[in-house]
């Protein structure tokens, strides 16, 4: 494609998805919302695949904050020890699920800023809950939705996942955003992988800043 503008390279984008994936989701599997926390905490530099075949044992055992707010380390770590950092995340989640007992009698907030406080859940974390279970327009960044943005230019100059949550907030529509971040991790995931990207099978290469340079060869 000849020069477009940002908001052009945006639609474009927004339009392939509306057509491909409109209704994209987690990939996570969980009933309520504090499964969906635990499920998040648990999947931080480790697969969803991995974290599903995982939850089930952990979601028997402690079903709410209350029951896994009175389990020991030595209780939790086994059901976790195949997941990545099984010792810190054994301790956030027996903190975090203290912590909504104590201070927000074990219900799940939906605000970022409280979710943040709890133990093992950063920015990210905070954004999945809210955009997933609440449909709030937040955008959580991760290593595919960073990349993703980086290569199709829609957020060229970022440098951080920050940055690029803004840029994104700032570009998209508010009523897709929520569903957005599922469009970027899926395709990420599948598409425009980190090594090997599958450009050949990519319907948005037409406007994609790392096809026309790495493929193309084109400046």
């Amino acid at each position: 494609m000849l020069f477009m503008t940002k908001q052009q390279r945006y639609q474009f984008v927004i339009d392939y998805f509306l057509q491909h994936t409109p209704n994209a989701e987690t990939e996570l599997t969980y009933d309520n919302p504090f499964e969906l926390l635990v499920s998040v905490i648990l999947s931080a530099q480790c697969t969803d695949k991995r974290v599903n075949a995982t939850t089930p044992e952990i979601f028997r055992k402690y079903p709410d904050a209350k029951r896994m707010s009175k389990a020991s380390f030595d209780d939790l770590f086994p059901l976790i020890k195949s997941i990545s950092y099984p010792n810190n995340k054994t301790k956030h989640l027996i903190g975090m699920a203290t912590m909504l007992q104590e201070k927000f009698s074990g219900e799940v907030p939906m605000t970022v800023d409280e979710l943040m406080l709890l133990p093992g859940v950063g920015r990210k974390t905070a954004n999945v809950i809210t955009s997933v279970i609440d449909e709030q327009p937040n955008m959580a960044v991760d290593t595919h939705v960073f990349r993703v943005s980086n290569r199709l230019g829609l957020t060229k100059n970022s440098k951080t996942p920050l940055a690029t949550e803004k840029e994104l907030i700032k570009n998209i529509p508010e009523k897709y955003i929520h569903t957005a971040h599922h469009w970027l991790i899926l395709h990420g995931r599948y598409i425009c992988t980190a090594r090997n990207p599958k450009c050949a099978e990519c319907g948005l290469k037409p406007i994609c800043i790392y096809y026309k340079k790495n493929v193309l060869g084109n400046t």
